[in-house]
């Protein structure tokens, strides 16, 4: 293997991508030339190399690459964006480039490429930093990992998004996304820190097959737009032992995305778990298959939501909440169907809705922040349907009780222990 070693640094961009033989005898990692890379730990497994590389270091079983032998600094000021990496060669590997230090990439980006041969393990170890200055980007990714198959991303260090100068400037420019994984299949991600990214920190898009574990993805609770996980048409996803800590979604799941599996998180601060929003712009919108079981929520805006624009088409459907401990938190059991964020005529009422269908609340407890401690505000022409609230027992933190507000819902079932608060007008 292939083990490109960091310490601290600052990067603009990297992104990682993978091309296939129509044979599929051959598999290339490549760090995409067109892209501006960071100074990070890469580490590709399954690569036995008997030459040795100028400028690093041999083992039985892998070639370390420390770019500080290249002229690196890694003092978190140096541009080291430039800094000329050999390529490793050897019988079973392809020419790859790396570098360490603290690429500033002022005036635009810098360009690192090469090739990885079979390369199904990278790992990040020291602190990889954004630069911290304003610039606009229209690409909008920071590290990307692209077209893989069969890969794994290990941590170790720290990605550190550096995004407190963006936070300030949130309406007035378009800002980066840390981490997305595009168009990836069979891939596990562990043990990753993430931090203060200048927008979301994690992104699954147009995957499948996904398992992530052990993630630790931090942000103030007042960083607008920096939702820990967010995951956009993918399928087969699963998201276990995780602390997200952040100014938005803990985890956020939009159109496109179906069977996904999320257990023992432990989110706050931030917005909860979320799906959608679905919808905006009369758009057609698909989430199915979702699974929640084990979450500790704690002073977050929300708990467990369910969000949609009118006027859109499509479902969200086969959703489950269990097993779900909510602490302080604002609005703890949401489904908005009339979700808004803007001033115009697309907040008027609508004629159509997604369809929000076959909802399962199960044992969730703790206190609510606000006195509606169950809000579901469904359509008034697409009615919410199959909505369970099983063994739900909310209280109202400090003095008073809580209530529900529930409203066009066809066949809302309440099972097990009385529910509390329940919603007034059963059945309606």
């Amino acid at each position: 293997m292939q083990l490109y070693k960091t310490s601290v640094t600052s990067l603009q961009k990297l992104v990682i991508s993978s091309k296939y033989r129509k044979d599929k005898k051959e598999e290339k990692s490549i760090i995409n030339p067109q892209k501006v890379p960071e100074k990070d730990k890469f580490s590709n497994f399954n690569q036995s190399s008997n030459h040795v590389v100028h400028g690093a270091r041999r083992s039985r079983h892998k070639v370390i690459i420390n770019v500080d032998h290249f002229g690196a600094k890694a003092d978190g000021q140096t541009d080291d964006t430039q800094v000329p990496v050999p390529p490793a060669r050897g019988r079973d590997e392809a020419p790859a480039q790396s570098i360490d230090g603290s690429p500033s990439c002022r005036d635009g980006a810098r360009h690192f490429h090469g090739r990885a041969g079979h390369a199904p393990v990278s790992q990040i170890k020291g602190t990889i930093r954004a630069f911290s200055e304003l610039h606009e980007d229209t690409d909008r990714f920071w590290i990307k990992f692209q077209n893989l198959r069969n890969f794994q991303v290990q941590g170790g260090g720290i990605v550190d998004g550096n995004g407190e100068i963006w936070w300030k400037n949130s309406c007035k420019i378009k800002k980066t996304l840390a981490m997305t994984f595009e168009h990836c299949t069979n891939l596990k991600v562990t043990n990753l820190h993430i931090q203060n990214s200048q927008q979301m920190h994690l992104i699954f898009q147009n995957c499948v097959g996904v398992n992530a574990s052990y993630l630790n993805v931090t942000a103030p609770g007042t960083s607008p737009n920096t939702d820990g996980i967010h995951i956009t048409k993918t399928q087969n996803i699963e998201i276990t032992t995780s602390e997200i800590k952040t100014g938005d979604d803990c985890i956020s799941i939009v159109n496109g995305s179906k069977n996904i599996r999320i257990t023992n998180i432990v989110c706050g601060p931030g917005h909860g778990i979320s799906i959608g929003s679905l919808g905006e712009n009369h758009l057609e919108h698909h989430v199915s298959n979702v699974l929640v079981d084990g979450a500790t929520l704690s002073s977050t805006k929300n708990g467990v939501r369910i969000k949609t624009w009118q006027g859109g088409s499509g479902y969200a459907r086969n959703i489950t909440f269990q097993n779900i401990e909510m602490h302080n938190v604002f609005n703890p059991i949401i489904i908005n169907q009339n979700y808004c964020d803007k001033l115009d005529e697309s907040c008027k009422e609508q004629k159509s809705a997604v369809q929000v269908m076959d909802v399962v609340y199960n044992n969730i407890r703790g206190t609510s922040a606000s006195e509606v401690a169950i809000k579901l505000e469904c359509s008034d022409t697409v009615p919410c349907r199959g909505i369970v609230l099983e063994n739900i027992n909310l209280s109202r933190q400090g003095e008073g009780e809580a209530e529900a507000n529930c409203s066009n819902i066809i066949g809302l079932i309440s099972l097990g222990t009385p529910v509390s608060p329940s919603c007034p007008n059963f059945g309606n």
